[in-house]
């Protein structure tokens, strides 16, 4: 599963990954879950930067969502920052490696939503994180969960690994941070993404399918999300999910 050291990402066409972002129940869950907990977690910030910002959807809704915030955003990708810019025409948006992050300057909050998992040198790239997040302020990260999902679609993506609770958590408080909430999402979807995954682990056509199902299945997915995301706002730590989410602080001291 290990490859060369360098940053990585899945051979999507940009025009399939930009039409399933509007509406796609995986994206709009995954969005929806990380506004909330920035809303919650750091309802005053000032400043934040997205690490693997692809395309710059979320910081086009986190633009109106928060208009008075200083927004940015970088990708190793140079073509998905062509989308990124109009989307954030008053921000900061570059090309940058995670690892590597070529800013001195502090934000409030730092996210990267399913970007070190393409990093061979995940704790180097949360340690640049911590570089570069105001004292105070926090991360959220979010990761594919369950090592035993792994499939086409982990090698498809070019997934270095898929995590579990621990392995994150420890490697988040390696690079400095203090974990505040930690919770598995995409838990009711679970059970079809395992029988999808497990019944054809070789299949290497099942990625970009994944990103063209049927409006009926689309809607049912979310459907199916809506208890999970109540549970997880009223304060409750899903033990279960194909994906696994951490809001992290850098302490103030």
């Amino acid at each position: 599963m290990a490859r060369a050291s360098h940053v990585d990402d899945a051979d999507y066409q940009l025009a399939d990954l930009v039409a399933a972002e509007s509406w796609h129940f995986w994206f709009r869950a995954r969005r929806g879950l990380v506004t909330w907990m920035i809303a919650r977690s750091f309802p005053r910030f000032g400043s934040l930067l997205e690490v693997g910002c692809g395309t710059g959807y979320l910081l086009g809704d986190l633009r109106g969502r928060f208009p008075g915030a200083v927004l940015a955003g970088c990708d190793i990708l140079f073509d998905s920052l062509r989308y990124a810019r109009p989307r954030l025409p008053r921000g900061l948006v570059f090309q940058a490696d995670a690892r590597r992050l070529p800013i001195a300057r502090r934000f409030d909050v730092v996210i990267a939503l399913d970007v070190i998992e393409h990093l061979d040198e995940d704790v180097a790239a949360l340690r640049e994180m911590f570089r570069v997040v105001e004292p105070g302020g926090g991360v959220v990260l979010t990761v594919p969960q369950h090592q035993w999902l792994w499939s086409a679609t982990d090698e498809f993506s070019r997934h270095r690994r898929r995590y579990n609770r621990a392995e994150l958590l420890a490697k988040t408080r390696a690079a400095g941070f203090e974990v505040l909430r930690c919770t598995s999402f995409f838990t009711a979807t679970l059970p079809l993404i395992a029988l999808q995954r497990l019944a054809r682990p070789g299949d290497d056509s099942e990625p970009v399918s994944e990103l063209r199902i049927s409006r009926a299945v689309n809607a049912a997915a979310a459907l199916m999300l809506r208890p999970e995301w109540w549970l997880i706002k009223a304060g409750i730590s899903m033990p279960i999910g194909s994906s696994l989410l951490v809001v992290a602080r850098r302490p103030a001291a």
